[in-house]
């Protein structure tokens, strides 16, 4: 048997030590290079692991501002309400008072009716009589109140686009009532849940050694099983794969991707609408810099109140931002205290001189809404979309603005309408199967299930997002 010959020519250096030390005399060198036990003495170990990151998950703005309800389809089908009163835009032949609607043969306005106008490029604003309708929908003649002519003055501009709305009708003595009527309008919304799924796998030798580093970790877990740490640390970046598909999601196109073909028949609808993509198709962006100019981001909120207006003019808003934009609110907010720009003023921020300054808001009320503001750690964090998020990207997300309580919709599975928060998920389920976040394990580590010799842990959720008045939301931009 061959015996490795350590530094200085000898096999064993049997010349004792007064203290437990490690010397040149009295040590078996198994190397006999630069890791001898001569060169290298025992290292210091750190027995904890350092949380260099902090929490680094990044689920709970769906939890906060949502929930969770089962559901047994493939797909989820809702309606919401068109607007209760109408108003159309349209070319106007001062001339005749002919107005050709845009969008043609879809208006509702009834002969009868009176409507207020206002001229596009001129500015002009009449009361008017409808005093015909054509056939086929497509244009609809006034009579002014005020004059002969549109184009008397005040003028206004011959085929100007004009808005018009329904104000009332007017009728004379002895004659027949409304001619038509006007049947409600609503919109009807589709989105489908998508499978994820992730998988965690150790073999059966590592699963049985013990680690010599102290763990934590997001889901709870701690001690000295590495394995454990690894698992834990995929379920939790599984947990946050669930909230950022519900994020940034996107319906595939049938027929224009070359992805559908690998995730499922050709053809097939794939993908699902997430949050960001529904506030692009169907709500309001508004793309106000994201400096620390006060005025500019006041005049920012005055326009986002202004659309809110002509929407469902929803009280309560909650406000999701990232750093740059939740500092630049802060600073807006602050300037509008009278000594806010020249030092601190005591007791407006319920501060004391005894106590630190704080600088921050929760919360504001402009005009008759109340926004409240939380820092949106997704658009932040350097490994999620705060990677892709910075200030010099073109129209980075800077927040989200969300309206707080529930609306009203027709759920025609079952028939009736239901009040639901604006934004949930649904997950499948059934008696059978719950797919909300179903772990399974599987090998031979532990309870043997095949011949692997290894433990793998299964995640799999099946689930989608549904965002109920997307016209109430704001993408911040």
């Amino acid at each position: 048997m061959a015996v490795i010959t350590p530094t200085g020519g000898t096999n064993l250096n049997a010349v004792p030590a007064p203290v437990k030390q490690t010397l040149a005399t009295n040590y078996l060198s198994f190397t006999g290079g630069a890791n001898d036990w001569s060169q290298q003495y025992l290292p210091d170990l750190y027995e904890a692991e350092v949380e260099r990151y902090g929490d680094r998950s990044i689920a709970s703005f769906l939890r906060m501002v949502g929930a969770e309800m089962p559901m047994t389809s493939d797909q989820i089908i809702w309606s919401e309400q068109g607007r209760l009163h109408l108003t159309y835009t349209g070319a106007l032949n001062t001339t005749s008072g002919v107005v050709t609607i845009a969008n043609s043969g879809t208006h509702a306005v009834r002969v009868g009716q009176t409507v207020k106008l206002k001229g596009g490029s001129s500015g002009k604003v009449a009361n008017a009589y409808v005093s015909a309708i054509a056939a086929d929908n497509t244009t609809l003649t006034l009579k002014r109140y005020d004059k002969a002519l549109f184009s008397t003055a005040p003028a206004f501009t011959n085929s100007e686009t004009v808005t018009i709305f329904v104000i009332g009708s007017e009728f004379a003595k002895a004659t027949n009532g409304m001619t038509g009527a006007v049947t409600p309008s609503f919109k009807s919304f589709t989105n489908k849940p998508i499978i994820l799924k992730d998988k965690y796998e150790i073999s059966g030798s590592d699963a049985s050694q013990v680690g010599w580093v102290e763990i934590t970790g997001e889901s709870g877990q701690n001690g000295f099983l590495w394995y454990l740490k690894a698992e834990g640390d995929t379920r939790s970046r599984f947990t946050d794969y669930l909230e950022m598909t519900m994020l940034e999601a996107v319906a595939g196109i049938p027929g224009n991707s070359t992805a559908e073909g690998t995730i499922g028949t050709a053809g097939d609808n794939f993908g699902t609408e997430g949050l960001f993509a529904a506030i692009e198709t169907r709500g309001n962006i508004t793309t106000g810099v994201t400096g620390v100019n006060a005025a500019t981001d006041l005049a920012e909120f005055d326009a986002i109140l202004a659309e809110f207006d002509s929407q469902g003019a929803i009280e309560e808003n909650m406000m999701f931002v990232n750093r740059a934009t939740s500092l630049a609110m802060d600073d807006m907010l602050a300037s509008m205290n009278s000594y806010g720009a020249g030092g601190t003023s005591y007791g407006v921020f319920d501060n004391s001189e005894d106590m630190a300054l704080n600088l921050g808001f929760s919360g504001f009320r402009r005009g008759s809404y109340d926004f409240y503001k939380s820092d949106f750690r997704y658009l932040n964090d350097k490994a999620t979309r705060g990677s892709i998020n910075s200030r010099d990207a073109v129209a980075p997300i800077r927040g989200v603005i969300i309206p707080a309580g529930v609306s009203t919709v027709y759920d025609q599975q079952l028939g009736k309408n239901l009040k639901r928060p604006f934004l949930h998920v649904r997950y499948r389920a059934s008696q059978t199967d719950d797919r909300k976040m179903k772990t399974w394990v599987t090998g031979s580590v532990g309870a043997v299930t095949s011949d692997l010799d290894a433990m793998q842990v299964h995640y799999l959720s099946e689930r989608c997002l549904i965002t109920q008045g997307a016209n109430n939301f704001m993408l911040m931009k």
